[in-house]
C-alpha cells in the first residue's frame, strides 16, 4: 500500500472509518467540471445499525430516519475534515455530500457514490441496486472526497447475490428482480413513505434489513 493511502486510512479510523477505498474517476461519471478536475476519489463508508434496521419491517421507522440522518451528517463532517486533511498535504479536494439530490424526479445526487464505491473494490452492485460490502451487506452509506492525490486504484471485486433473494421478497413496492431495480416502483413507494406522519423524506431501508453482507 502506498504512504499517502495509509496515511489517508490512518486519518479516518481516527473518525472509526474502517470502509475506505480508492478509484480513477471513470470519465462521463457525474459533472465534467468537477470529474476533470479532480481524476481520483476516495470512498468511505459507515455501516447503519442492525438494532435501528431491526425496527424496519415494511416501511421506514422514526427511529431509522433519525439514524440515516445521523450517519449522512456523520459522513459529511468525515468528508469535511478529509479535505482539510488533503489541503494542508497542498494538494486539490473536494467533498460530495452523502445525501444531496439534485434529480429529484431520478433521485440522483451530484455523483453516485455506489458506482465509486464499486470502483474502489468496496462492493458490488446488487440486486437491490445498492453496494453490497463483503461484511455489511447493502448496510453502509457512503461519502465521497474527489482529489488530484496520485495513488493507486483499488481492485473491483467481481462477485454477484448469486441465487440470494431475500430482497426480492421483502420489497415492499415488488420494485426489486432477477434483473435489478425498478427504480420508477422504487420512488412511487419512497414518494408514498415519505408522507408517513414524522418521515417526510424518501427513505425506506427494508431490504438493507435483510442484506447484511452474511449470505
Amino acid at each position: 500500500m502506498s504512504k499517502i493511502k495509509s496515511e489517508i486510512k490512518s486519518f479516518l479510523s481516527g473518525y472509526g472509518v474502517d470502509i475506505v477505498g480508492f478509484t480513477d474517476i471513470p470519465r462521463g461519471l457525474g459533472i465534467a467540471e468537477i470529474t476533470e478536475e479532480f481524476p481520483g476519489a476516495i470512498v468511505f463508508g459507515y455501516p447503519l445499525s442492525g438494532a435501528v434496521l431491526n425496527t424496519v419491517i415494511d416501511r421506514p421507522t422514526l427511529i431509522y430516519k433519525h439514524h440515516y440522518k445521523t450517519v449522512n451528517w456523520l459522513l459529511d463532517q468525515t468528508a469535511f475534515h478529509l479535505v482539510r486533511f488533503i489541503t494542508e498535504k497542498k494538494k486539490k479536494a473536494i467533498a460530495i455530500p452523502a445525501s444531496q439530490t439534485v434529480d429529484w424526479e431520478n433521485q440522483r445526487g451530484h455523483l453516485p457514490h455506489k458506482l465509486l464505491a464499486r470502483e474502489a473494490g468496496l462492493g458490488f452492485i446488487g440486486k437491490n441496486g445498492l453496494v453490497i460490502h463483503p461484511q455489511y451487506g447493502a448496510r453502509v452509506r457512503y461519502a465521497s472526497v474527489l482529489t488530484d492525490l496520485e495513488f493507486e486504484p483499488d481492485t473491483r471485486i467481481e462477485q454477484s447475490c448469486g441465487d440470494c433473494k431475500k430482497c426480492i421478497e421483502v420489497c415492499p413496492a415488488q420494485a426489486i428482480t432477477e434483473n435489478g431495480l425498478d427504480l420508477k416502483r422504487c420512488l412511487e413507494k419512497l414518494k408514498e413513505f415519505s408522507k408517513i406522519r414524522g418521515i417526510g423524506q424518501y427513505i425506506c431501508g427494508v431490504c438493507l434489513r435483510v442484506c447484511n453482507g452474511r449470505g
